[in-house]
């Protein structure tokens, strides 16, 4: 019927519509403020041209020397012993990246917990919760001003219920509490001690730090690096110029290297440099593979081969919507509208009516988003057309014959166990 052909539309700001009622002062402050973010963005992926981009450009490349200084030296004064990480007697399976978002974690660190849960392990997820709501300012002046010790960790999940929002939670810890039944997820900046008040309060043996790799206090058994393989390094800088979060020999540190999202093909390049800075180290090559839709409010699934020749609108607010974009496109669908947001945007109302009316003139007939983005989503959200969210999951190509080997090979080395068995 419809034939996959480029997009008509792609808006990365509100329609017109919504423009008419920027006059109201929230909705203008939250304009420019996503306005300035996406700008900002788009420089730091060279996806902006001109005088503008170039000027801040120069500006962010001054920073990011400053910046790389900055984390060179807090990872000297840990590697020399002046600041000092903590053990805490267990399995601490690391997983991280060098980069900012879009390497596709959070499917890798679920498998990883849903594989250690399925062999015996107390599986626990440490997060910081990013982007979730912090305690308000009065209750942390209320702790300081009494001498009262810091609040326990957020339970997002206890193993058996889930028991905050994503709004509360995060979008990431949220969605990995709600697909991983048996394994504790909580959420506190100090994952020294959400590590700590894990063991304590749920007899947890095993400790999975999520986007961990920068955070040196906890010391981690076992540090596993996911490289995002269609762009790994970005433009090479650090933050802000960068995606960066740390120079890239910095992957020196790393037990394995993930690298993801991957077609199969290899790229003996990326392979030398990873080698180059990290000689011998393991890489186990995987792919994000599309399982099926789900709708965001029944539950109801439906196969891939739904998309193929149905005309569809898309939204996003993920760091890399690309591949998001590209699976729709693969699958064989039309894309006829698409709408990104900033990453982690929490869409209102007025959000999704501005989204779905637009979809709805063009004669779109499924909307899809992400599975993270569906988390921010209300399942009691009336919509005018059907919306069901993506689901991905891992799918190891080389290095290893499928996932459970990859944890077998990781985790359980030579039949190693780490810490008590419970």
């Amino acid at each position: 019927m419809w034939q996959n052909q480029p997009l008509t539309k792609t808006h990365n700001l509100p329609p017109h519509s919504v423009k008419a009622n920027l006059f109201m002062p929230n909705r203008w402050f939250r304009h420019k403020l996503d306005t300035g973010e996406q700008f900002a963005i788009d420089v730091i992926m060279g996806r902006s041209e001109g005088t503008r981009a170039a000027l801040l450009g120069v500006g962010l490349q001054g920073l990011a020397y400053v910046f790389s200084g900055l984390v060179q030296l807090r990872l000297w004064l840990y590697r020399k012993r002046i600041l000092r990480d903590q053990p805490l007697g267990c399995l601490v399976l690391v997983v991280g990246n060098l980069t900012v978002g879009g390497t596709g974690k959070t499917p890798v660190v679920e498998m990883f917990a849903k594989a250690l849960r399925d062999r015996g392990r107390k599986v626990a997820i440490l997060s910081r919760g990013y982007k979730s709501k912090a305690p308000p300012l009065w209750q942390k002046w209320w702790f300081w001003l009494n001498h009262i010790a810091e609040p326990p960790p957020r339970v997002v999940s206890d193993g058996v219920k889930v028991w905050l929002d994503s709004e509360i939670a995060g979008d990431e810890p949220y969605m990995l509490a709600k697909n991983l039944p048996g394994v504790v997820v909580l959420v506190d900046k100090n994952r020294v001690k959400a590590g700590a008040y894990a063991i304590k309060q749920f007899g947890c043996d095993t400790l999975i730090l999520d986007d961990g790799y920068q955070y040196l206090p906890l010391k981690g058994r076992l540090n596993l690096l996911l490289i995002d393989k269609t762009n790994p390094f970005g433009n090479g800088f650090t933050l802000p110029r960068g995606i960066l979060r740390e120079p890239i020999k910095h992957l020196a540190r790393a037990s394995y290297v993930l690298l993801t999202k991957s077609k199969g093909v290899r790229d003996t390049e990326l392979e030398t440099m990873i080698h180059k800075f990290n000689p011998g180290v393991e890489i186990i090559e995987c792919a994000h593979q599309p399982q099926y839709l789900q709708h965001i409010a029944t539950g109801e699934r439906l196969p891939l081969t739904t998309l193929a020749g149905r005309k569809i609108g898309a939204f996003s607010g993920i760091a890399a919507p690309e591949g998001f974009e590209a699976f729709l496109r693969e699958a064989g669908a039309y894309l006829a509208t698409t709408r990104r947001f900033v990453d982690h945007h929490r869409f209102t109302p007025q959000d999704l009516i501005d989204v779905f009316a637009e979809a709805q003139a063009v004669g779109v007939e499924l909307m899809i988003t992400t599975e993270k983005d569906a988390v921010r989503i209300s399942a009691s959200e009336q919509t005018i057309i059907p919306c069901y969210y993506l689901r991905l999951e891992i799918d190891i190509l080389r290095g290893a014959a499928d996932f459970q080997e990859a944890v077998s090979k990781i985790c359980f080395p030579h039949g190693e166990t780490f810490g008590p068995r419970r």
